[in-house]
């Protein structure tokens, strides 16, 4: 049940808010998932695995449907935003989530590792955005949480490809939000610390105050109920983060080296 064509039926729950989120399929996006429709909110997932979207949407029929995408695919995000909105109505919210995650250091540093994260991470975004801004703008409303990370607040080690995509996030919202305000499109920026999810077991240093996957989808979707920009989880970690900004180099590097033992 996911597209036109696949046979999948108009909501019948038609009048409950709509979320769409990427990244849908497993980590942080597929524990946000079940915790809104918990909540009886409907919510349309999109991930590329379409097997394990549609066993994610088996834990509530009657609020979650699947539509499969691979955000990359700039043609196929656009197709997919005008099948939601017509199989089920305006979104609301949607929660650009997909992402992926590969270490990256000096050993095995590759210009095709930072592109192919840059492809999902940055330009899978930017593709949402593309869909679906035009039409919240046309309505007057809307709602887009984008899902960055602190790993974008600075350089962390291992995360030589992934920590650019999430900082030329935080970026781009920085810079969206005055636009989106005038329009009355409410945007937020989603900065999670280490969560426990398939892409954070990659790594291989110690992760301080890493977090259970449902206790960071409860987080988020406090988060998204709230009237701040940026969504940042877990506290204490993001006050030691926000801290760490602010320190000369000489001071950070080796605070980093203790900490993660890099």
């Amino acid at each position: 049940m996911h597209g036109e064509g696949n046979g999948q039926e108009a909501d019948p729950n038609g009048g409950l808010p709509l979320t769409w989120i990427t990244g849908a399929s497993s980590g942080i996006g597929r524990a946000l998932a079940i915790h809104l429709a918990n909540a009886g909110e409907r919510v349309a997932l999109s991930a590329r695995n379409a097997e394990e979207l549609a066993a994610t949407a088996q834990l509530s029929v009657d609020r979650m449907r699947i539509f499969p995408l691979d955000v990359t695919d700039r043609k196929a995000t656009a197709a997919t935003v005008a099948a939601i909105e017509r199989w089920l109505g305006p979104i609301d919210r949607a929660v650009l989530n997909a992402g992926t995650h590969t270490p990256m250091s000096l050993e095995d540093f590759s210009a095709d590792t930072a592109r192919r994260l840059m492809e999902v991470n940055y330009m899978g975004v930017v593709h949402g955005l593309e869909a679906l801004l035009p039409r919240m703008r046309a309505r007057g409303r809307g709602h887009v949480a984008v899902v960055a990370s602190v790993a974008g607040y600075r350089g962390l080690p291992t995360a030589a490809a992934y920590g650019p995509t999430k900082a030329a996030l935080i970026n781009l919202c920085e810079s969206l939000k005055p636009d989106c305000d005038r329009a009355g499109i409410r945007l937020q920026l989603v900065c999670p610390g280490f969560v426990d999810t398939p892409l954070t077991a990659r790594n291989g240093f110690a992760m301080p105050d890493l977090m259970p996957v449902e206790d960071a989808a409860r987080e988020l979707a406090d988060g998204l109920e709230s009237g701040g920009f940026e969504i940042a989880f877990p506290k204490r970690f993001i006050r030691k983060l926000k801290l760490a900004r602010l320190l000369p180099y000489r001071a950070y590097f080796p605070l980093v080296r203790k900490v993660t033992g890099a």
